[in-house]
């Protein structure tokens, strides 16, 4: 009873250390700003050219080069102070943003920008994610990296509801410009909110990025459990249809477009749930040994979208396999207190990497498949494909739960 209390304290005990609360804020902050920022680029370069592919675009353009800025420049904050590496990352962004905002911008420069903020946000992140075991511990950590989760689902649900609406109120170059203010407001609250603290101790500070890069993997592949979890967590790539296919589901199932941003928000308000839930409820000893199932049931869910079910029925389901899917949170933390400090930017770096690049194959290979055999065989195909490569993945992980943990490295 008392560990339980301990751990529904979690939450209370991350939001109690002052750094955390700093850290939180600073990406509360810049979460919101990038999904106002997609939104008003969207409405900004449609406007300007009438070409939705264009817009499109743009969009990928907020989300494809951080692939590369999470497994080429993490290491960064491997090399250097990590408060530092977020600051700097905050300027520059900022810098790019507000040369976005400029009215009458050429949309070559516009896109290039877009670009280079989405490649820094990826040593930001992985920054963040190192610092994060120095600053909470046990059940305060845990709950904290389930604090961002939420945090960033929570974004992009306010970016579906609300986005557009602001954006036509304010207007698209306004929007961009408090885009900019959020990022010197986070800037500010990891300079003033966290300590400084030297860069690790690195023997392998000087080797060429990319070498960085190959380190990294051979740090996940040496320490037991955790290849097999980088599996389960790559997974994201085939449980991301729902959102990449959501326009061409509504109308196959006979919705109006006013639906799309319910079918796009279920699971990631699924998501928010299961994470409060597994690290509010679930019992510490428990909890690593569901990420397998949970990782297999996120899959099993979706197959029940091979019935062609109604509007109201999938988004129960979506809503359901969101919950389990937020075994994610558990994948997080247990890379981050499984890797030595020296190289933990790095490796969190080559899962965001993963994560992004599953999930932008995923939605490749899910809208070729649809135009095939429709949206909900689809992403009933995708869960069931899941499912059953989680089965030995999840054996694998149970295998290695099984063994003495390695003990997290300072």
């Amino acid at each position: 009873m008392g560990q339980l209390a301990q751990q529904r304290s979690g939450f209370r005990s991350a939001f109690g250390v002052p750094e955390f609360r700093a850290l939180w804020a600073a990406e509360a902050l810049s979460q919101i700003g990038d999904q106002l920022a997609r939104v008003a680029l969207a409405v900004l370069v449609y406007a300007r050219t009438n070409s939705a592919a264009l817009a499109a675009l743009t969009i990928a353009l907020s989300y494809t080069p951080s692939f590369l800025g999470s497994a080429l420049l993490s290491s960064l904050a491997d090399r250097f102070p990590r408060r530092e590496v977020m600051i700097v990352c905050d300027l520059v962004s900022a810098s790019l943003v507000v040369v976005m905002a400029l009215p009458g911008m050429h949309l070559g420069v516009v896109c290039v920008a877009m670009a280079g903020v989405a490649l820094v946000g990826g040593p930001f992140r992985s920054a963040r994610l190192a610092l994060l075991p120095e600053v909470l511990e046990g059940e305060s950590y845990v709950a904290g990296l389930a604090v961002r989760s939420i945090t960033i689902q929570s974004a992009q649900l306010l970016g579906f509801a609300a986005g557009g609406v602001v954006v036509a109120l304010i207007n698209p170059y306004v929007a961009l410009a408090l885009d900019a203010c959020t990022f010197i407001a986070s800037a500010l609250l990891v300079r003033f909110g966290v300590p400084y603290r030297p860069a690790p101790q690195n023997p392998h500070a000087r080797r060429p990025f990319w070498s960085s890069s190959v380190h990294g993997a051979r740090v996940i592949g040496s320490i037991p459990g955790l290849p097999a979890l980088y599996v389960l967590g790559m997974l994201a790539g085939l449980y991301i249809g729902p959102e990449g296919l959501a326009s061409p589901w509504v109308a196959e199932m006979g919705e109006t477009t006013k639906t799309v941003g319910l079918v796009m928000g279920a699971p990631a308000a699924g998501l928010v749930v299961g994470a409060w839930l597994i690290t509010k409820f679930v019992p510490a000893e428990t909890r690593m040994r569901l990420v397998g199932p949970l990782a297999g049931l996120a899959g099993a869910t979706l197959m029940l979208c091979a019935f062609s079910p109604g509007l109201w029925t999938v988004l129960v389901i979506l809503f359901v396999s969101g919950i389990f899917t937020g075994y994610q949170v558990l994948v997080g933390a247990s890379f981050g207190m499984s890797t030595p400090a020296d190289s933990r930017a790095q490796v969190m770096g080559l899962l965001n990497s993963g994560v992004l690049t599953a999930q932008g194959v995923g939605v490749l290979l899910a809208g070729i498949l649809a135009d095939l055999v429709g949206v909900s065989l689809t992403v009933a195909i995708a869960g069931a494909l899941g499912a059953l490569i989680a089965i030995p993945a999840a054996m694998a992980w149970s295998k290695a739960t099984a063994a003495p943990q390695p003990v997290p490295g300072g």
